[in-house]
């Protein structure tokens, strides 16, 4: 089945624990903004679950070589090396997707504060998001986030069963965390980045080849329909 994104919608596969995507999105809120578009465009967040893909835990090491390159593509983000007990590292990100998707659920623009509030969490605070009251207590610092309503999401589970099976359905098209799909038809992947691992992934380090910041705002025009 094809994606397909409603119009003033894009459509992006991505996981909360993926520094690419992060760039990404931070990028794309940004460019929205300077367009004045907030309201015209939205994030129609869908899962691609790495762990899953991978078959392991979210590896340290890979995040580690990762966060010094995309830092300095993006460094307002604020960016830090896990800061933690080392015995704190979140090896799972399903139950912070899938807080995403319960935020979906109130409005698209919830699940865009709290996914960029989980981000933020992980890469600059070094929160354990893998822990339910964690990712209680990071929804109750976004407005427009009900958080008693995702804590009750995720502790009956309402949102997995469709976040996973579209996961399933479309992991075949999609090419990686973060894959861009819009109204038009037309799709990215990673916009505008291109890179190459030096070595074995995860003992190496990745390589950015090319960084084009204006193909963001290309893409939010594209999503605008103008």
């Amino acid at each position: 089945m094809a994606i397909t994104a409603a119009p003033g919608t894009v459509v992006v596969y991505t996981d909360v624990v993926c520094a690419w995507s992060t760039v990404a999105l931070h990028r794309f809120y940004a460019e929205r903004a300077r367009a004045g578009l907030e309201e015209q465009v939205r994030v129609d967040h869908r899962l691609f679950l790495l762990e899953d893909l991978n078959s392991f835990p979210i590896p340290k090491r890979f995040l580690d070589s990762e966060i010094p390159v995309v830092g300095a593509l993006d460094p307002d983000f604020g960016w830090k090396p896990w800061q933690g007990d080392a015995a704190t590292w979140p090896i799972t990100s399903l139950l912070a997707n899938e807080a995403v998707h319960a935020a979906k659920a109130q409005s698209a623009a919830a699940a865009e504060e709290l996914d960029m509030a989980i981000r933020r969490a992980f890469f600059a605070d070094s929160r354990p998001i893998s822990l339910l009251h964690e990712l209680v207590g990071i929804a109750e610092g976004c407005p427009a986030v009900d958080a008693g309503a995702v804590r009750e999401a995720l502790e009956d589970g309402r949102a997995r069963g469709e976040m996973v099976r579209d996961y399933r359905e479309h992991a075949d098209e999609v090419q990686g965390s973060p894959h861009f799909f819009l109204a038009d038809g037309s799709d990215v992947h990673n916009p505008g980045i291109e890179l190459h691992w030096v070595g074995e992934a995860g003992a190496g380090f990745p390589v950015v080849d090319a960084d084009d910041p204006d193909a963001m705002a290309a893409l939010v025009r594209r999503a605008a329909g103008s």
